[in-house]
């Protein structure tokens, strides 16, 4: 089933999420349920406190099929950034400005519980720290600048009081 995505201003949005037990079961049906999600919204990833799961897990799929990565840490991350746009599927619409590092690599584990490492750069790495920004209760808003801010603030406003 699909599950709805919290939009910005849902608490859970900012919350730290816990680590992910293996419970196959449960997992399974988890990931099987984000990956519907993830495809009805066309995005690139889905973290669970994005559907109300304070896990940390994201799923993502760059065009070869979902990916899972449970309880997955940035252990290395370049010290050259890029500045790209950004936009997010619990601030639909918007687009801001993030400053990333070009390469990170992260360690995480899959649904069977097995641990791996990925090396990624480029929208790979963007869209990984974006992901687990999402498990740590950030969102984009919060890595963008003060004005691009009160702009997606300000017009989300006007979209509430029509």
């Amino acid at each position: 089933m699909t599950l709805a995505i919290n939009k910005l201003g849902d608490p859970v949005l900012r919350c730290r999420a816990a680590e992910t037990e293996h419970n196959e079961k449960e997992l399974a049906r988890v990931i099987a349920d984000m990956a519907k999600t993830l495809k009805k919204a066309k995005g690139l990833g889905l973290a669970a406190p994005q559907v109300g799961i304070l896990k940390r897990l994201f799923i993502y799929d760059l065009g070869d099929g979902v990916e899972v990565m449970i309880n997955p840490v940035i252990i290395e991350a370049s010290e050259e950034t890029c500045e790209d746009t950004e936009g997010c599927l619990s601030i639909p619409g918007f687009e801001v400005t993030v400053k990333r590092a070009v390469e990170v690599t992260v360690e995480a584990e899959d649904a069977a519980g097995s641990k791996k490492t990925v090396e990624a750069e480029g929208l790979m790495a963007r869209m990984f720290q974006h992901e687990i920004d999402h498990l740590d209760g950030v969102l984009i808003i919060d890595r963008t600048s003060d004005e691009e801010r009160r702009a997606v603030m300000k017009a989300l406003l006007r979209e509430d009081t029509r």
